[in-house]
This record gives structure tokens, C-alpha cells and sequence, in this order.
């Protein structure tokens, strides 16, 4: 179906450049096996849609998320083939797949409670020369605002109403998510984007409590900002990228967990600092609704990723269960 190796794989023109799109043998990391000839693609042909697309770059088998994600960006690149006249149809509507169903709900597992939070954010301080430092108010934010990594990274001082007493507020307008450079329009790693799954110039204002207010003062008076005003930089100014702060929060965790508790899924990423803060709310009686806004979710995806993470709900089925029975 891909076609030899000089027309696909490792020839130049059009099909090369859809490979390469679709994370093909010119990915940036180590190639997958080279396609052979009139490889079936859900096979053990290379490519996305074959035995490539199916394993990491260590060999290990890749979760059904990862290869419905690169099934659907070669199946794009193969649409806009068609489009171009390059292929008579797309070879994909031909292979049999049924995809593997993904929950996406959050491992209850993962998430930290409020003293465990509070214990984590101290020991990232304590990692490094300075950039634990520089990097606690951003996972304060994650934590006690439930934002997201990227909207943390964009968060800027003209967003912030920061009160001497009382709540504050933060009103978010620009993310920054990382990604390669090939695919941004700045040519950079960190592209200025709106809210996630929003109209462009869409705002999302998030309450924050008193405690976020104060890291986030001490942190603008004793690191500043960055010459745009964004609150988390480096030392030159840039967004911190996802390898650094992954590295400090790891350190971090051995700082304020207990060695069983390193060892398993809890605080595993910065992320679970935001599934923690969504967590709290829904199990503290705050209304769906409210707790949607806030995380920027809809009700039912907020509702399905969080089924799990509810507290109390098996206790009321089971006493409802019993007097049923009893009835």
C-alpha cells in the first residue's frame, strides 16, 4: 500500500514528505524499520499504520492513544495526497482497523491531597541553584488554579489580580504550548496560542485562593518577569521547556514522598497537580458547572475524566444497594 522504498520511504517528492509529516524515516528521533515493498499496513511494515506505528522508539508496544494519534495524522497526510491528485484515493480506507477504546479517565492513584501538594511544592524549592525556585509558583498554579502546564507557561503579570487580602484572580488569555519547531508558525518550540479547544480570543477567568495569591506575589518580587511579562522564564528569558521542569518535579518527588510512594503512580507528573486541583473541588460540593469553568472542560468530558476521582460515591450506591434489598 505505502509503495517501495523509493517512492515512500526513501526516494524525495511528495510521498517523502508525507512520510516525514506522519512522524515516517525522517522522524527526528531514530527511524522505525525502513517500509518494505507492498507492505500491508497493519502489518509489520514500518510506518505509522505498521509495526512501527505500533511500537516506541525503545521497542516497547505504544499505547492505543499514541497509535490512534499517528493512524489519524497519516490518514490527513494521505487526505490531502488525494487532494492534490497525488494518490487516485486514500489506501487507509481499505485496511480493516477498529480502534481501540480509549476512557481517558484520570488513576485516582495520581492524585495528591492537600498536605502531600503542599509538601511537594516546599521540596521543589529546595532542587537546584535556582530554578526549583523559579518553578514552584508555576506548579502552585497547576495546583491550587488547576491550570493546565501551557497555561501556566503563558500566565502573565497583567493576568494576575493579585490582592494584598482576600481571593484573587487570574484571567487566562494565551497558552504556550510546546511543540517541534517544524510544526509552529514562530518557528520556535513554544507558540503564543489561545485557550485550549476555544475561539481565538477567548478569555477563562479562575478564582484563586488566598495562598496562590501570596506565592505568586513573593515569586513576581523576587524573580520579576520576563520582557513580555510572562511570570515563569529561564535565566534568559524563555519558556522553561517540558524536559526541565519534568526533571525538577521528579527530583522533587523524592524530597517529599516516601520511598513506596516514589515508586508508584502518585504525583508521577506535574499534570496530576491539575487533576489533583479539579478533584478537590468536585469531592469539596463545588457544583460541576462551576468546577467545568474553572479547569476549562464541559460538563460531560469533566464529568468523564473525573468519574473515578469522586469521593463517596461507592459508599451511597452501596447504602442504596442495601436498602433496596432490605425494602
Amino acid at each position: 500500500m505505502i509503495g517501495d522504498g523509493a517512492s515512500w520511504g526513501g526516494g524525495s517528492g511528495f510521498g517523502r514528505r508525507v512520510l516525514c509529516a506522519a512522524g515516517g524515516p525522517r522522524s527526528r528521533r531514530r527511524p522505525g524499520p525502513a517500509p518494505t515493498p507492498h507492505a500491508r499496513p497493519g502489518g509489520a511494515g514500518g510506518g505509522p499504520c505498521g509495526g512501527a506505528g505500533r511500537r516506541r522508539l525503545d521497542g516497547q508496544r505504544a499505547a492505543d492513544s499514541t497509535f490512534r494519534r499517528k493512524r489519524a495524522v497519516f490518514h490527513h497526510a494521505l487526505e490531502y495526497a488525494v487532494e492534490l491528485g497525488e494518490l487516485s484515493a486514500n489506501p487507509l480506507d481499505r485496511v480493516n482497523w477498529k480502534p481501540a477504546k480509549v476512557l481517558g479517565e484520570v488513576d485516582r492513584r495520581v492524585v495528591v491531597n492537600p498536605v502531600q501538594a503542599r509538601e511537594l511544592l516546599v521540596a521543589v524549592t529546595y532542587v537546584g541553584r535556582s530554578r526549583g525556585a523559579m518553578l514552584a509558583g508555576m506548579f502552585a498554579c497547576m495546583y491550587f488554579a488547576g491550570l493546565r502546564p501551557a497555561e501556566a507557561a503563558g500566565l502573565r503579570e497583567k493576568d494576575c489580580h493579585l490582592p494584598a487580602i482576600g481571593w484573587g484572580l487570574l484571567t487566562l488569555e494565551q497558552t504556550r504550548p510546546e511543540s517541534s519547531r517544524r510544526f509552529t508558525d514562530s518557528g520556535s518550540t513554544h507558540d503564543v496560542r489561545g485557550l485550549k479547544q476555544r475561539r481565538r480570543k477567548a478569555i477563562r477567568d479562575v478564582p484563586i485562593p488566598p495562598e496562590l495569591v501570596k506565592i505568586l506575589r513573593e515569586h513576581i518580587e523576587q524573580h520579576g518577569t520576563a520582557t513580555d511579562g510572562r511570570l515563569f522564564r529561564t535565566r534568559t528569558g524563555s519558556v522553561f521547556a517540558g524536559t526541565a521542569y519534568g526533571k525538577v518535579w521528579k527530583e522533587a518527588r523524592t524530597y517529599a514522598l516516601t520511598p513506596d510512594q516514589v515508586a508508584s503512580p502518585l504525583a508521577g507528573r506535574p499534570y496530576d497537580l491539575r487533576h489533583a486541583a479539579v478533584s478537590l473541588w468536585l469531592n469539596s460540593g463545588v457544583p460541576a458547572p462551576d468546577v467545568a469553568e474553572r479547569a476549562g472542560h464541559s460538563v460531560d468530558v469533566l464529568l468523564r475524566v473525573y468519574a473515578k476521582c469522586i469521593d463517596g460515591q461507592r459508599e451511597i450506591a452501596n447504602q442504596r444497594i442495601a436498602e433496596a434489598l432490605t425494602a
